[in-house]
């Protein structure tokens, strides 16, 4: 590798061609950065006391020796941005001067229009591709091409390219504007030129060491040009072409930051651990460079990802075909469950390859949909389903596909537990459903759940039978009893006090038998949440309670729980335990996150990983790698009678270092203000999600 000062100029001049890369991103550059580079010139140019201007750097991969015939271009791999926006003001610059006078065009010298065409922008004795100095990839190539060559800029051109070309040209176009010091300024910018020599250099490792200034790369970027660019030319346009550009325009639009989200469900099925986002591109490499040989480069990597994007598209973006998968998927989406995808990928994998029928591939999506929504209204806390997710995979017997994946539900303890039929009825007899996010998409599968025709629910908002409003009317006091203030408090946003209407303000805090016979009352609704409404007389607690038992009772069939026999589950769960063991990770990663000055007990800590308390004080018995055990005491808040040191030479009293790090005991006892129960120790371990 050669790194020199030069001048941006002399660069572009004394270089045959420069050829951006198929992989790198397009030109991206907008009018802010576009504008601090006008003004670097202009100020440059004004000043005699500036005798250059440094404007960052440009790594290109020097071209081959080639033959008599053809040669390689120099292929650039950093500072493609800066390179294409001063050929677009060099391009304007040739344009403007063109308007003056002839013997006035060349104001400073060497800046006449032909010579600025022909030494920075063109190689005038060269034809086709070879005449361009500057060849972009292929979002922008036709839109720098057409510039270059004057051609008329189309009026649904879409390319930054020309947008900012326009913002050049107005700039050039004010009188106020001194086009000697554009000139001057021009002259005086310098970049370092990095050459790197081709089979000797690791353009990926220098690329990511100057990536450090202007326009931050995604994820997405950086992945593409690590898995692309120590390809040769041909494979590169190969994979991009074929694989890479493809799943590049899935994401496209709307769906651009969805991308790092799916390579990150993409590394946990592939490695089952979970980057952060911010590590993405870093797992991504280590897992590539895991898996590459020498014969295949990064290929495989590169198909493999497109075969899964491809599948993650048809999931969480809509594309996929079949209607009852489709649905399925969509429940998925609305319920915003992102860490499910990556068991979902081996799903669909399996589905592809006639491993998994599509019936039951339906059925283990019900089952997941259900785990998902009751663990929602049980309030189940969510901190652990992404590491649950990262290895329900490895539970899957392809024999007995939708049994196993049912018996894993069914066998996860504690905070993973799939609620059972009574706790989910329960909980949504009394959980306020009203401000649940979940709210929308409960109502709208309660009311279409067997429907072959569908209600849209989107123009209907969910109503209170029994109103808000905390100063009832009088007809309303005397339906709910002395006892008003406290039924209403307590049932108000219950799921026997809700439905649907069209007619939300039509029917606002009115009697409940103005609201059951006024037109689109409760009496001639269409919709199935409110049949027997109209054949009431009254809403009172005991129509509320009637009601929420009847709905619950739908929703715990509509949401159902995996049904398999105690025997059977006794039988998968020796087969788990064989197979995996405990994982003590997430045990692990908490005694590591207890502050300083706070304790949690043996029980609570079991409660977060799913396992026995007594299990628990076992394992951080014989655990050299626990972190602070000391800060595991009993539930009461006392050092344990058998609590020991891993190490045999440890002397140190327990409660002497809680102590020393600022937790209180009152006689004996561990101030239970500063004790960590299960919420709060997963709450130090939460996930991204």
């Amino acid at each position: 590798m050669k790194a020199v000062d030069a001048n941006l100029l002399e660069f572009l001049k004394k270089g045959t061609q420069f050829v951006v890369p198929i992989y790198q991103r397009v030109y991206s550059w907008d009018a802010a950065e576009c504008e601090r580079l006008w003004d670097d010139i202009l100020y440059a140019g004004k000043r005699d006391s500036v005798g250059a201007h440094f404007t960052g750097s440009i790594v290109y991969v020097e071209k081959e020796q080639g033959t008599r015939t053809s040669a390689e271009p120099d292929l650039i791999i950093d500072g493609q941005q800066r390179v294409t926006t001063v050929t677009l003001l060099l391009a304007a610059l040739a344009a403007r001067l063109e308007q003056l006078p002839e013997d006035e065009q060349e104001l400073v010298e060497g800046f006449a229009p032909r010579k600025i065409r022909g030494l920075y922008l063109t190689n005038p004795l060269e034809d086709g591709e070879r005449f361009f100095k500057l060849i972009l990839s292929q979002g922008d190539k036709d839109a720098l091409k057409s510039l270059i060559r004057q051609a008329p800029i189309p009026n649904d051109a879409s390319s930054r390219v020309f947008t900012n070309y326009e913002l050049f040209a107005s700039k050039l176009a004010d009188p106020a504007v001194d086009l000697v010091a554009v000139c001057l300024g021009l002259k005086k910018l310098i970049v370092v030129d990095v050459r790197l020599t081709r089979g000797a250099d690791h353009p990926q490792l220098v690329f990511e060491a100057m990536n450090s200034t202007g326009k931050k790369l995604s994820q997405a970027d950086l992945i593409r040009n690590f898995v692309l660019m120590d390809l040769s030319p041909k494979d590169q346009t190969r994979l991009y072409e074929d694989y890479w550009y493809p799943m590049e325009r899935e994401f496209a639009g709307v769906h651009a930051g969805r991308f790092d989200e799916f390579v990150r469900h993409y590394l946990t099925m592939r490695t089952g651990t979970t980057p952060r986002f911010g590590d993405i591109y870093d797992a991504f490499k280590t897992h590539a460079v895991g898996v590459e040989g020498e014969e295949t480069l990064r290929a495989n990597v590169v198909i493999d990802l497109a075969k899964h994007a491809r599948w993650f598209v048809a999931m969480a973006l809509g594309n996929e075909p079949d209607p009852a998968l489709s649905k399925a998927f969509a429940e998925i989406e609305q319920l915003r469950a992102t860490v499910v995808y990556p068991f979902l990928l081996r799903l669909y994998a399996d589905y592809e390859q006639g491993v998994l029928g599509k019936e039951d591939f339906v059925e283990i999506l019900r089952n997941t949909i259900s785990y998902l929504f009751r663990r929602v209204i049980c309030r189940v806390p969510t901190n652990s389903l992404n590491k649950t997710f990262a290895g329900l995979a490895g539970s899957i017997d392809q024999a007995r596909y939708v049994e196993s994946v049912g018996a894993r539900y069914l066998t996860l303890g504690s905070y993973k537990r799939f609620p059972t039929d009574l706790e989910f009825d329960e909980a949504l007899r009394v959980e306020d459903l009203y401000h649940s996010q979940r709210a929308p998409y409960f109502f709208r599968t309660m009311e279409n759940h067997g429907r072959k025709e569908e209600v849209s629910t989107a123009d209907y908002s969910i109503e209170h039978i029994m109103p808000q409003n905390a100063n009832l009317r009088a007809e309303w006091k005397i339906d709910l009893g002395t006892e008003w203030k406290d039924v209403q408090s307590r049932l108000l946003h219950t799921l026997g006090n809700l439905t649907l209407t069209g007619y939300n303000p039509e029917l606002s805090d009115r009697p409940f038998l103005e609201k059951r016979d006024i037109g689109g009352g409760f009496k001639n609704s269409p919709l199935r949440l409110n049949q027997g409404l109209g054949q009431l007389e009254a809403w009172n607690e005991a129509a509320i309670n009637a009601r929420a038992a009847e709905l619950a009772a739908q929703a715990v069939s509509i949401w159902k729980r995996p049904q398999l026999s105690e025997e059977t589950l006794a039988g998968y769960r020796s087969e788990f335990l064989e197979s995996t063991g405990f994982d003590w990770t997430l045990t692990h990663d908490i005694l590591d996150a207890i502050p300083a000055g706070q304790w949690t007990g043996y029980h609570y800590l079991a409660e977060a990983v799913g396992t026995a308390a007594q299990a628990i004080a076992n394992h951080i018995a014989r655990c050299s790698t626990c972190a602070h055990p000391y800060r595991v005491l009993t539930r009461d808040g006392r050092v344990a009678e058998l609590f020991a040191w891993s190490d045999p030479n440890d002397r140190r009293d327990p409660t002497e270092v809680l102590q020393s790090e600022g937790v209180r005991f009152i006689r004996g006892f561990a101030d239970p203000e500063q004790k960590l129960v299960t919420e709060d120790l997963l709450a130090l371990v939460e996930d991204e999600t």
